[in-house]
């Protein structure tokens, strides 16, 4: 076993590995850019590098320093969790070269899956079962048209060098075809610099299930699946395991294709074998095919360890330093169910715009696992991908593990940015996703529903007051003004609406709320306080925002009186960048005339690209950034001519 291993990762996977690796007493170098100097994963480190800026291609990219960094330290591994390098072969080798070991698979082996298209011809000769479709080198717009009408309407044209839903578009009707094909390919070459696409056939009712695969350059085994159909733009939300409705038939069939994927390429280490299934018509063993491997450790294999009792990352390093593997198939069994809800800072009643802020406060309960790179504390960087946590339980049953996830949701403790915790309770509570009938289409169907946040109650609400007002932690002297009862007031805000609160405190244990119309009685009992008779919920406060940890959590901000903010007047002129971030492209010129929803500019942050959109009809006055500007959130970016 190795002494000592680099981490060429941040924030929540190198704090998964590293908690695995110290305790096969193992030490773990980390390294850190600009922006992750007192992170977490620095903390938890033995020793910790810094290789550069904040963004990922001055820090984390940058696979030369990693190495000299492993050198420097004396690692003998380099781990690369996932994202980053984890799936680049010349990284692979140049970890090779310098005579350290990576704990993953052979650089011919990423190399082999790192295509699609080639991919799919190799899986096809290996006898596992790939999509209709054309996989071809022939780019020619007619040539694959032509393919699409052989393959039969509605088709998908998928980047070959794709990922994370780029370079992706469904076409179903021929006419569609040259325009989808357009957009796909410009939409590639940017993200991928490659514009080769393959097409196929797009199934009715898909579902995401994937096989978590383990080999030892020879052999391979499989830890059974995962259902990861609840998307939402191809991004994963919500993941179990195993799969709802599963028979023993299918499992059997795809964890054998999943066997012979990894076999047929001497894969080593933790694999995903992703297939698509049409569950038109119910789970069926000729009804699932080949998408792509992932070479590398999944965000999601938490779900696998709990249902399997495997430590994967355990494994992993045991497999790289040259043991077999740690179970035969015949070892390895289900035990229960298991979900994993991604937590993330995003502004959902925004379209999911990623979110940054410092946490002020984070708490998770004790009935589940949650992987997490952040602490109370932290900031939220609007350079990396603004994950929270994964949140992890396991129960006996789906439905026991399903309505303990809902529990824990309801019961984690976020406050200093915006989530989607409302949006991952409202998926626990979806009908068809309690009942397992789920597909990759199911949240953009009922996206409406599923995004719409809680109202606060008014026992949230007199929470927060009560908080604001410094009544929580009463004195038996408060409540009494020249032998009256007091009389106090408050003002809150919650995005645009205002709310007056007026208390009548009768003493200590005692206090009587209104807000509007109605009437909330607070009384203390045994050191707890009730509200209309249920225990008050708890809050936390910081710089005049209050976070009531009920319904998700609510915020609400207090209103000091003597500085009222009269001038918001939701200012249409100018088109500011909603986040820190990188103007990727200025479409906007001078004198230009724009409708209401011309795409004005494009801003790259969190590793995602927003388009920046004309509130109005109007003339572009001036435009104030230029192509490769970082921004900070509420700079203006293009100013329009004022109405007449």
């Amino acid at each position: 076993m190795f002494d000592k291993i680099l981490i060429a990762n941040r924030g929540e996977i190198a704090c998964r590995v590293m908690e695995t690796a110290q305790s096969m007493g193992v030490s773990c170098v980390a390294v850190y850019s600009d922006a992750d100097a007192a992170a977490k994963h620095v903390q938890m480190a033995d020793e910790a590098v810094h290789i550069g800026g904040p963004a990922p291609a001055d820090s984390y990219l940058k696979g030369d320093v990693i190495i000299q960094a492993a050198l420097n330290t004396g690692a003998q591994a380099i781990h690369p969790g996932y994202g980053f390098l984890s799936e680049n072969p010349d990284f692979v080798d140049a970890v090779q070269a310098a005579g350290l070991t990576f704990i993953g698979p052979s650089a011919d082996a990423i190399r082999k899956m790192g295509l699609k298209d080639a991919a799919k011809v190799l899986m096809e000769k290996a006898g596992v079962p790939v999509v209709p479709g054309y996989h071809g080198d022939n780019q020619d717009p007619e040539h694959l048209a032509g393919a699409a009408d052989a393959i039969g309407y509605p088709v998908l044209i998928k980047a070959v060098a794709g990922g994370g839903g780029k370079g992706m578009r469904l076409v179903e009707r021929p006419e569609d075809f040259a325009t989808a094909l357009d957009s796909a390919r410009g939409e590639a070459r940017t993200a991928f610099g490659n514009d080769a696409v393959l097409v196929e056939k797009f199934v009715a009712k898909p579902r995401h299930i994937e096989v978590q695969v383990f080999g030892d350059g020879t052999h391979a085994v499989h830890l059974f699946e995962r259902d990861c159909s609840l998307q939402r733009r191809h991004q994963k939300v919500i993941e179990e395991a195993p799969a709802p409705g599963m028979t023993s038939e299918m499992r059997e069939a795809m964890g054998q294709a999943g066997v012979r994927a990894a076999e047929a390429i001497g894969y080593k280490g933790a694999g995903t074998v992703e297939f698509i299934v049409d569950a038109s018509d119910g789970l069926r063993p000729d009804r699932f095919w080949f998408m792509e491997m992932n070479t590398r450790l999944q965000v999601e294999h938490p779900v696998t360890e709990a249902i399997t009792g495997i430590d994967l990352v355990e494994w992993q390093l045991r497999v790289a330093a040259g043991e077999s593997l740690p179970k035969k198939q015949d070892d390895l069994a289900i035990s229960g169910h298991a979900f994993e809800a991604r937590l993330y800072a995003e502004d959902v009643p925004k379209g999911f715009l990623p979110a940054t802020g410092t946490l002020t406060h984070l708490v998770f309960p004790d009935n589940c696992r949650a992987d997490s790179g952040v602490r109370a504390g932290d900031t939220i960087s609007p350079w990396y991908d603004p994950m929270i946590a994964k949140v992890v339980v396991h129960g006996s049953t789906r439905a026991i593990a399903l309505e303990t996830l809902n529990r824990v949701l309801q019961q984690t403790e976020v406050a200093g940015t915006v989530t989607n915790l409302a949006f991952l309770g409202a998926l626990t509570r979806h009908e068809g996703f309690a009942s397992g009938d789920v597909d990759t289409g199911l949240i953009g169907r009922d996206l409406e529903t599923l995004v719409q946040e809680p109202e606060p109650s008014d026992v949230t609400a007199v929470a927060a007051a009560m908080t604001a007002l410094d009544l929580v932690d009463v004195r038996p002297e408060t409540g009494f003004s020249l032998w009256a009862p007091l009389h106090r007031a408050v003002q809150l805000s919650r995005c645009d609406d205002v709310l007056d609160l007026d208390v009548q405190v009768d003493g200590p244990d005692r206090q009587i709320w209104q807000i509007g119309e109605n009437r909330v009685v607070a009384e203390r009992t045994a050191g707890r306080w009730m509200l209309n008779g249920t225990p008050m919920p708890r809050v936390a406060a910081h710089n005049g925002t209050l976070t009531v940890f009920t319904d998700y959590g609510q915020s609400f901000d207090v209103i000091d009186p003597l500085d009222r903010d009269t001038s918001a007047t939701g200012d249409t002129n100018v088109i500011e960048a909603p986040m820190p971030g990188l103007v990727k492209a200025v479409f906007a010129t001078a004198g230009q005339t724009v409708q209401k929803g011309d795409r004005l500019a494009i801003l790259e942050a969190m590793k995602m690209e927003h388009s920046l959109l004309a509130a109005r009809d109007g003339i572009v006055a001036e435009v104030l950034v230029e192509d490769g500007s970082q921004v900070e959130a509420g700079a203006a970016l293009v100013r329009l001519e004022e109405e007449a």
